[in-house]
């Protein structure tokens, strides 16, 4: 049997720069003449490109291998490969733990899976292509994008510097490297001459982005580089650490058409003794007054941010500091995750550690607050008029479903366009006015 008509699948998990990784992937098999299946059910090789981040996502990447291997066994395929985070992180014991995959690839082997595939199919025995340490970046062409809808993912560096004492992610992604300015707005022109409408910029930190380089340079520099493709177009800012927030980037996005007055910064905690303990004591300031400070220079701006309840040591009243901090704040969007002991990481030997059920009781309470916070606000849009993205066909005849600016896409709401005409297509961007909410999604018709 030959190459060509070996067909890889795809099941990608967790966070969209797993998504790159994985569209990576497909373009390096694709390039070495093997086709992608358009359903992993329907694939000869299924690759399932995993996160291991916290427990939650190491649960949901064991289930989907378990799941694909079944199929395996039962003739829907020929090989099942593990890729991505879990491999890289558990190199010691991942083949032992899971004696029915085929393959595994680490973070810097994601452009040998053509060679991985051939040697697994030709010798039928694992073949383990893993590194020590994830060091490289690679350079995506904007080949394959796998996407539902009008946006893409652009990833403008891997690995993070921070060191906080909860998280995993530079064990298992390394240190901060950043991509090429000018490889970066290649693929940007690649993106939307092939109909993208929005970039979303990610990384680890995209707020550190060209300190690394010689010479170095900036996030506010690369986005003045992207302002002008040629087309209408959104850029979209996603994952910022807080400190790194610089009056240069607020002025550049103020004066940038193209991006969306929307910034995406976990703060993790508000209270100082929390954040010190995290290791991210240099946050204190700007968290307490980022709110304030980015609508100060874009008072339409929308803010996404991330809230980590159960830390070690959190007391009731370093709780409440947080609740209250949130409450002021009023952030458009929030994520409130339980903390999640992580092998090799500081956080984990800490004494006091805090009862998950308590964790999961202040994760309710902040999610039910914010929920509250989210339907005042989608109220009070009714009537109002804006430009929306339409992603992708609607639910039903007449309908499409839209984002505005301050919605990213699959972590925030959409907006469900009803009467819309014929000729509104996906990718375009229109004008609707808004006339009811459901949930945190609202609802529009085409703007008289």
């Amino acid at each position: 049997m030959s190459d060509a008509i070996f067909s890889v699948g795809f099941v990608s998990l967790g966070c969209p720069k797993n998504l790159v990784d994985s569209q990576l992937m497909a373009e390096s098999l694709l390039s070495q003449g093997f086709q992608l299946a358009p359903d992993p059910d329907a694939a000869d090789v299924i690759i399932v490109n995993t996160c291991a981040f916290i427990e939650d996502a190491r649960a949901e990447s064991l289930d989907a291998i378990e799941a694909v291997c079944e199929q395996k066994h039962a003739g829907g395929c020929q090989a099942v490969l593990v890729a991505g985070c879990m491999p890289q992180r558990y190199q010691d014991r991942i083949q032992q733990a899971l004696p029915a995959v085929d393959g595994f690839i680490g973070l810097d082997c994601i452009d040998q899976a053509g060679t991985i595939i051939r040697q697994v199919l030709a010798a039928r025995q694992p073949v383990f292509a893993v590194t020590a340490a994830s060091q490289r970046i690679f350079e995506p062409k904007g080949t394959v994008v796998f996407s539902t809808g009008a946006h893409a993912f652009l990833k403008i560096a891997e690995g993070c510097n921070h060191g906080c004492t909860f998280c995993a992610i530079p064990g298992i992604r390394g240190k901060h490297r950043s991509r090429k300015t000018a490889d970066i707005v290649q693929e940007a022109q690649t993106l939307v001459r092939k109909g993208f409408r929005e970039l979303d910029l990610i990384a680890q930190d995209i707020m550190a982005y060209g300190k690394d380089l010689t010479p170095a340079t900036s996030l506010d520099a690369l986005l003045t580089a992207l302002s002008d493709l040629g087309q209408t177009y959104w850029l979209r800012l996603l994952y910022g650490y807080p400190s790194l927030v610089t009056d240069a980037l607020l002025e550049t996005i103020a004066g940038t058409p193209a991006i969306c007055h929307y910034l995406d910064i976990p703060i993790q905690h508000s209270h100082p003794d929390i954040l010190r303990a995290m290791r991210r004591a240099g946050t204190i300031t700007a968290v307490e007054n980022l709110p304030a400070r980015i609508r100060k220079c874009l008072p339409d701006a929308t803010l996404r941010t991330t809230a980590l309840v159960g830390f070690p040591g959190e007391t009731d009243a370093q709780f409440q500091h947080l609740r209250a901090y949130l409450d002021a704040a009023a952030f458009d969007h929030l994520g409130v995750f339980c903390y999640s002991p992580e092998e090799n990481t500081p956080a984990a030997a800490l004494p006091a550690q805090v009862d998950p059920d308590v964790a999961y009781e202040r994760q309710d309470i902040l999610m039910q607050e914010q929920q509250k916070r989210v339907q005042t606000r989608l109220r009070h849009s009714k009537g109002q008029k804006a430009t929306v993205l339409i992603d992708a066909p609607g639910r039903k005849p007449g309908e499409l479903r839209a984002r505005n600016q301050g919605q990213a896409p699959d972590v925030d709401g959409v907006v469900w366009i009803r009467n819309a005409p014929q000729r509104w297509k996906p990718g375009m961007f229109v004008e609707v006015k808004y006339n009811a909410f459901r949930g945190y999604d609202l609802i529009a018709a085409p703007s008289p």
